[in-house]
């Protein structure tokens, strides 16, 4: 192959006019890959601020990322049954023929204020409302109920019941969403008359003789007892059974069992 005069002359002297090409940047780029990966290690997991909040709460940080289940300011409705045990049963029968079982509503409001992974404590308040029917009055005066002379507390048939309570509950869980514990505590019982009260004092207290003052005050009681709790899936919520025996002054011993749902904010 001929070359030109020229085109020898020209060719070594472009080739040294070019800047020579850095052979380092591949391994730049590679080393900043690396970095960032080092420096990107369970950066959710291990967070500071994930261990202070695990830390904070009692729990290790594996099991605050397992449990699955919420703890703390709740709401909670219960729907059950409520029946009474000794003053408003008939003397004939001892079969609660005086005062018959009912329906028990209820709403709380409280706080997990201790939540480990095996034991939690929480206080409760609560409002309940219970319906009863029960022996018309002119029965129980028949029948001899105490204003009468009789061995239980005289009413004006059916009963509607109002209460306030306040409770401590202590749960353990053998399973990591079953927890069983124990309630007690105190609250005040009120059931207003369902009739007038000038017809009550006509009709009710002129039959009785005496009024027998059970619509007119407020009941204090105490109250204890068992309580199954599941916490589901779903993070927030739990159901539960809970049964309270109680006695209220001047009123009866109870007792009320129930099915509830809880809302865990």
């Amino acid at each position: 192959m001929i070359v030109s005069p020229l085109l020898a002359l020209t060719l070594p002297a472009a080739l040294a006019a070019e800047p020579a090409r850095p052979t380092y940047a591949p391994l730049t780029a590679i080393a900043s890959d690396d970095e960032e990966e080092d420096d990107g290690t369970d950066a959710e997991d291990d967070s500071p601020k994930k261990k202070k909040k695990a830390r904070a709460s009692g729990r290790s940080e594996d099991e605050a990322r397992i449990r699955e289940i919420v703890r703390g300011f709740y709401a909670k409705a219960n729907i059950g049954a409520a029946t009474y045990l000794l003053g408003f049963t008939d003397p004939g029968t001892g079969a609660g023929g005086a005062v018959s079982s009912g329906t028990l509503v209820g709403l709380s409001f409280g706080q997990d204020f201790v939540d480990t992974e095996k034991q939690s404590m929480a206080w409760e308040l609560t409002f309940n409302q219970g319906i009863h029917n029960g022996l018309d009055w002119s029965v129980q005066a028949a029948y001899g109920c105490k204003a009468a002379g009789g061995a239980y507390p005289c009413t004006e048939g059916d009963l509607r019941t109002y209460s306030l309570q306040a409770a401590y509950e202590f749960s353990v869980y053998p399973a990591r969403r079953f927890g069983i514990g124990i309630r007690a505590g105190g609250g005040a019982l009120y059931s207003p008359l369902l009739i007038e009260s000038i017809g009550y004092q006509d009709t009710v207290i002129n039959e009785f003789g005496v009024d027998p003052g059970i619509h007119n005050s407020i009941h204090p009681y105490g109250f204890a007892g068992p309580t199954l709790e599941y916490y589901t899936k779903l993070s927030h919520f739990s159901i539960s059974v809970d049964a309270d025996v109680f006695y209220a002054v001047g009123w009866d011993l109870g007792l009320n069992a129930s099915l509830g749902l809880k809302y865990t904010l």
